[in-house]
Parts: structure tokens; C-alpha cells; sequence
């Protein structure tokens, strides 16, 4: 554990005083009332109408619908403290209903929409929610199901059923005076929110994240990255769950930066919603950068050999464009093939985006540097980053003047970073929680000397960025005693076109092994391809074509590590990894857990001979 540690750039820590001193007084509220005050014709927001159009919310309205549903929850009998569930799909409503929670003085509680009653009972039991708002009469039939075992819940309100019209009618008579005093109770240092971790080792924790944790990391975060939060016509549009404590807090950043917001409830309608609503940054897990390139070199291909092998020369020169910017600069035969594939692909590739998006922010997983370069090239610049639940997600981010691709960037503003001499990554700072709730043994378990232990493995280079290399509770010791980091071969597989998920294992065992699902969205196009239209994937699993595919990405992975990690064997799945399984988190973390419990057979199977 640290007890001293080097200067910035030593190695072992990376330090970032913060650009804006912490909140002595007020909470998340107060930056709603001051935009609705200050500039009220300014764009809070923007909704998608029934015919497809989007209409502007000024922060004047926005104001006005987040005080209307806080004055029913204070009619309903919710008095500040009380604990407020909020189930649903990415929404306007969502955010109406998070932020009327804060003005009633109510701590949010979000909850995933896809999850199981079981998953339902303990988050809302565990937190004490009184009351909770969900989108739709499935969400309801799932509390429904089990309110027998939920006592303290009061009060169950559905949105599809008209939940916002009753809210407001109830609280009619409720005076202004009312809400000011109840927004007024919750200073930096009490909870706003208790998010659940995502489970992959057990029964979720609840993280209490406070005003505080939000308002001065949004307000550091807003001082650090100017050119993307700073700009007047700044936007982006939330599609990955508001329960998500990643879009949790862009929402929070959006409110105190002033910054335009539209939300995507469903990944169907991705692609017209950011036509449509045209957003200057976005924020995305790797995957989906993954399956938009996938995707636009399928397409190519299927344009035939010319299209393909135009594709293939983009790629490689928007490499090539984004590595010479860290080497110098391009040559001029490299801008002139940079911009003859700017016309022919990559502003193509940005109008599908709406046009207007420069960058992007993506957490949750590692990005390969290939993607990463490809999507500078392209004119995206990918701001990858790295958090977790209990540090109200961002701990470190790349900014467009501090570029490292293949790190995670250095500490934001307010935050300290550090490696323990087992080489976990230490964190403390203005985003850090302070317990889990009701759980004081593993609150203490958690912190070492101050030092929040994230239970990832890291490092720090000499200018003081952070790259992440696995979890430490997932390494795996073969039989052999060599220890195995299993992130940086299942990374590297996940980026092959066919592969969905991988799973590495080998504790125990005499050789690394894996398990493989394939992609299906992926199969129907390379199958044509390949001579072999209609592929699905109980074909697709046994085909030596198919497996001689995942062979060569299984070689290119353990071309990264030493002979002793490389994997030796692989099984391919019958289905995919998918949260509805319960093999993935709603943020598309694998439960490894869950996934080696009940495939315990087909592990066996890979060390039968």
C-alpha cells in the first residue's frame, strides 16, 4: 500500500491540483435555478417527437417541469433523505425525474430497466427507496412482483401511464416556498445518489455519491476540456442507460456546463437520432466504436473488391495521419491521401454521425490503439478514459492537447492516482465516494491509508498517464505458477469482426484456454462474403472456415504475451454473452463469475484431451 511515492511522471503516481476549488455550499440544484435565471431562452435540451423532429427545451421550461413533478413528490409525503427509485430507458422523463428528486431533496436511485424482479427487490430494499418511477407496465408488474417483500416502499408511479400528469396534478397546491426549502436541505457532503455497482463478483454494492462528488467534478472536468464542454453550440446525445453512473454523470456535466442534451432510448434508432439532433461530442463504450468500424468495412466489401480495397487504404492512412501527429506532424504525399480519402470515406463516416461530432469519450473497457488511431484519422478524436461507480466514473480522461492513445490519460483536475506495489491503482480526490451504504466492513476493505483501491491493474508512465492492464481479482495462475492477466487477450480477441466475447481461462490448469461467442450481426454479411450466404450461428460455430478465422485472431492476441500465457485452446459458444442471459452487466461487463459457474462443462471440455 502507498506509503510514499515519486513525483508526477515517477512511475508510481500522477498528481492534478484542481482548477476549481471544491463547493463549500449548495448542491446540484442550484446550477438548474441559476441557468433558468441567467440565461433562460438557453437550450437545455432536445426531444424527439412522435413524427421524428426534435423540439428545444429552454432552461426556463426545463426548470419549470423538474418543479412541478418535485412539488408531487412532496404532496406524495417524500421529505428530504427519502430515497426515490428511477427505472426506465435513456429519457427526457428520466432526467426529470433524477432532477425533481434532488429539488424534493430526495436521493435517486436509478435501476436498470432490464433488470430481474430479484435484482429489483434488492436495490430498492437495500436503499430503503419509499417510492420509485418507472417507464412501463412491465417495469411496474416486475416490482409488483415483489412488493410483498418491499415494505417500505410507498409508492410506485409508471410513466407510459401518465405518472408525470399525476405527479403534477398532485402537487398543484404545493407552494414554490416549499420546494426551495426541500432543494435547499442537501449540502456538498450528502448523497444525491446511491448507484449500484454492476455485480460482476457478487450482490451489487451501493455507492452514496454526494452533490459534491458531482458538482466539483463536472466543474474541473468543464476547466480541463474547454474545447469540448467550452464551445456555445456544445451537445451530445445520451444513448447509454441514465442507471449508468458514466451517463449519470455527463448528465450532471451537461447541467453545469450548460451544455445541450438529447436522449436515445432505443440503439434502433441510433444512427437517425444522431442525424437528427447532430451533437458536437458523444460518449460510448469501445464496443460501439468496434461495431461502427466493423460495420463500414463490411459494407465496403460487400461494394465489391474496388470499395474494399479503397476502405483498406483509408484505414491505413487515417493510421498513419493520426501516428505522424504524434511524431511531427504529416508529410505532404500523407496529406494529400488524407484528403482524397476524407471525401471518399471518412466525411461519409461523419455524416452518419450528424455531421458536427469532433469528439468522442469512451470508457468501460480498453479501446485498441488501432481503433483509437483509425477514429482520429477519420476526424473523431477518441477521448478514452477510465472510472468506476465509486469515483462518480471519470478518475482519469485524455484531452485533446494531452493525447496518449493507449492510455487512459492523466488524473482530471482534483484527482490523485497512484500503483501499489502489487500494482493496483489507488485513487483519491473529488469524484472519490465515501462508503458503501449499510455495508461498513467493505467501505473499510476499500481504502487503504486514504487511497480509494480500485482493484484494477495499472501503470503510470513518465507523463503521468494512466494505462489500465486488468483486474486484479481476475488474474489467473496456471498450474505452472505463471500469473495471467486475462483483459489483455480477451481485448485484443473482442476487436476481431466475428468475435462478440471472450472469456480467458486456465486457473489452476497446465495452458490458458478461452471461450469464444461470435458475433450474429456480423456473421450474414462475412458468410456472403466468404461463400457462404445465410450463415447463422449454429453453423458458424463448427465451420473450419469460421474457425480457422478465430484461430488467427486467437494467434494475433497471444502475439502480445509470452509463450506461458499464450492460449492454447478455444471453444466456441453456442450463444452469445447478452444481459438478458445474465451473463453481461447492463454496461456489457462479463459476469465471469456466472459465465464459469454454469459453462463449467465446456471449460472442461477444452482440457479433456
Amino acid at each position: 500500500m502507498p506509503t510514499s511515492f515519486g513525483p508526477t511522471g515517477s512511475g508510481r503516481s500522477s498528481s492534478e491540483p484542481p482548477l476549481v476549488p471544491p463547493a463549500t455550499t449548495g448542491n446540484m440544484t442550484d446550477c438548474v435555478v441559476q441557468t433558468a435565471r441567467e440565461v433562460p431562452g438557453h437550450v437545455s435540451a432536445s426531444r424527439k417527437g412522435a413524427d421524428g423532429s426534435w423540439r428545444d427545451v429552454t432552461a426556463s421550461e426545463f426548470l419549470s417541469d423538474v418543479v412541478s413533478v418535485a412539488k408531487g413528490f412532496l404532496a406524495a409525503g417524500i421529505v428530504p433523505g427519502d430515497r426515490v427509485g428511477v427505472m426506465g430507458r435513456t429519457s427526457y422523463d428520466w432526467t426529470v425525474v433524477d432532477v425533481a428528486g434532488w429539488f424534493a431533496g430526495a436521493v435517486t436511485v436509478p435501476v436498470y430497466e432490464t433488470s430481474s424482479a430479484d435484482q429489483v427487490e434488492w436495490i430498492l430494499s437495500d436503499s430503503g427507496a419509499v417510492a420509485c418511477v418507472v417507464e412501463t407496465s412491465a417495469n411496474a408488474a416486475r416490482i409488483a412482483s415483489v412488493r410483498d417483500r418491499l415494505p417500505g416502499l410507498r409508492d410506485v408511479w409508471t410513466l407510459e401511464a401518465g405518472a408525470l400528469e399525476e405527479l403534477r396534478a398532485a402537487g398543484r397546491e404545493v407552494p414554490d416556498a416549499d420546494v426551495d426549502r426541500a432543494r435547499a436541505v442537501a449540502g456538498p457532503g450528502d448523497p444525491m445518489t446511491v448507484i449500484y455497482t454492476s455485480g460482476t463478483t457478487g450482490r451489487p454494492k451501493g455507492c452514496e455519491l454526494t452533490h459534491g462528488n458531482f458538482l466539483d467534478l463536472a466543474r474541473n472536468a468543464e476547466a480541463a476540456i474547454p474545447e469540448v464542454l467550452g464551445r456555445p453550440d456544445a451537445a451530445t446525445l445520451l444513448f447509454i442507460p441514465l442507471a449508468h453512473v458514466f451517463a449519470r454523470f455527463i448528465q450532471a456535466l451537461c447541467l453545469v456546463c450548460r451544455v445541450r442534451v438529447g436522449h436515445t432510448p432505443d440503439a434502433k434508432d441510433l444512427l437517425a437520432d444522431l442525424g437528427g439532433f447532430r451533437p458536437t461530442f458523444i460518449l460510448a463504450v469501445p464496443r460501439v466504436f468496434q461495431k461502427v468500424y466493423n460495420g463500414a468495412e463490411q459494407k465496403a466489401a460487400a461494394g465489391g473488391k474496388l470499395r474494399a480495397r479503397i476502405f483498406a487504404r483509408a484505414a491505413a492512412t487515417a493510421d498513419a495521419w493520426s501516428r505522424s501527429l504524434d511524431t511531427g506532424g504529416p508529410s505532404p504525399a500523407l496529406r494529400l491521401q488524407h484528403l482524397l480519402f476524407d471525401r471518399l470515406v471518412y466525411s461519409k463516416l461523419r455524416a452518419l454521425m450528424g455531421g458536427r461530432v469532433e469528439y468522442a469519450v469512451s470508457g468501460g473497457a480498453p479501446m485498441g490503439e488501432h481503433l483509437a488511431h483509425f477514429f482520429r484519422g477519420a476526424g473523431l478524436v477518441v477521448l478514452e478514459g477510465y472510472g468506476l461507480t465509486e469515483t462518480t466514473a471519470p478518475l482519469a480522461v485524455n484531452r485533446p492537447s494531452r493525447i496518449r492513445i493507449g492510455t487512459v490519460g492523466p488524473p482530471l483536475p482534483g484527482t490523485d492516482l497512484a500503483i501499489a506495489d502489487d500494482g493496483e491503482v489507488l485513487a483519491r480526490g473529488v469524484g472519490v465516494f465515501h462508503e458503501y451504504r449499510g455495508r461498513d466492513r467493505e467501505t473499510a476493505e476499500a481504502f487503504a491509508d486514504g487511497w480509494f483501491r480500485t482493484g484494477d491493474l495499472g501503470s503510470i508512465d513518465e507523463f503521468g498517464h494512466l494505462t489500465i492492464t486488468g483486474r486484479k481479482k481476475e488474474i489467473i495462475v496456471t498450474a505452472n505458477g505463471k500469473n495471467v492477466v486475462p483483459a489483455a487477450l480477451e481485448d485484443r480477441l473482442r476487436a476481431h469482426p466475428l468475435i462478440s466475447q471472450a472469456v480467458v481461462v486456465g486457473d489452476g490448469r497446465h495452458f490458458v484456454g478461452c471461450l469464444v461467442t461470435l458475433d450474429e450481426e456480423a456473421l450474414p454479411s462475412w458468410g456472403a462474403l466468404h461463400g457462404k450466404p445465410g450463415l447463422d450461428l449454429t453453423t458458424a460455430r463448427t465451420d473450419a472456415q469460421v474457425l480457422a478465422e478465430v484461430q488467427a485472431a486467437v494467434d494475433g492476441a497471444n502475439a502480445s504475451v509470452s509463450r506461458a500465457e499464450s492460449i492454447r485452446r478455444f471453444r466456441v459458444l453456442a450463444e452469445d454473452f447478452t444481459v438478458e442471459n445474465g451473463y453481461l452487466t447492463p454496461s456489457l461487463k462479463v459476469k465471469r463469475h456466472e459465465v464459469l459457474h454454469d459453462l463449467a462443462a465446456e471449460v472442461e471440455a477444452i482440457y479433456a484431451s
